[in-house]
C-alpha cells in the first residue's frame, strides 16, 4: 500500500472547524480519512459529490418595498400576539443550520 505523504492545507473559520471536528469525533472519523474519501469520490465520480446551489430564500435585495413592508408588518403582528421564538432559540437554530 502506498504511503500517504501529501499534505492538504485549507483555511476555514475556527468555529466551523471546531463544530465539524466534533461531529467527526462522534462518528469516529479522523479529518484525514474524510478528506481522503472526499478526494476519492471526486476521482471516482469526476465531480463534486454534492451539489452547490444558490438558496431560494428571499432576501431584501430581491423584495419590493411593498413585499418588505408586508413581511415586517406580519412579523410585528406575530410578535405582539406572542407567536415566535426567543432570540436565543432563533440563534441556536441558525447555528444548527450553518
Amino acid at each position: 500500500m502506498a504511503m500517504k505523504t501529501a499534505n492538504v492545507t485549507a483555511r476555514v473559520h475556527p468555529e466551523i472547524k471546531q463544530q465539524a471536528e466534533e461531529v467527526l469525533e462522534q462518528l469516529g472519523i479522523p479529518v484525514s480519512v474524510l478528506i481522503d474519501s472526499l478526494y476519492r469520490q471526486i476521482i471516482m465520480t469526476q465531480s463534486i459529490p454534492y451539489s452547490f446551489s444558490i438558496p431560494t430564500l428571499q432576501t431584501r435585495d430581491t423584495m419590493t418595498d411593498a413585499q418588505f413592508h408586508a413581511m415586517m408588518a406580519k412579523g410585528l403582528t406575530d410578535a405582539k400576539a406572542g407567536h415566535g421564538i426567543s432570540v436565543e432559540d432563533a440563534f441556536a437554530e441558525i447555528n444548527e443550520n450553518i
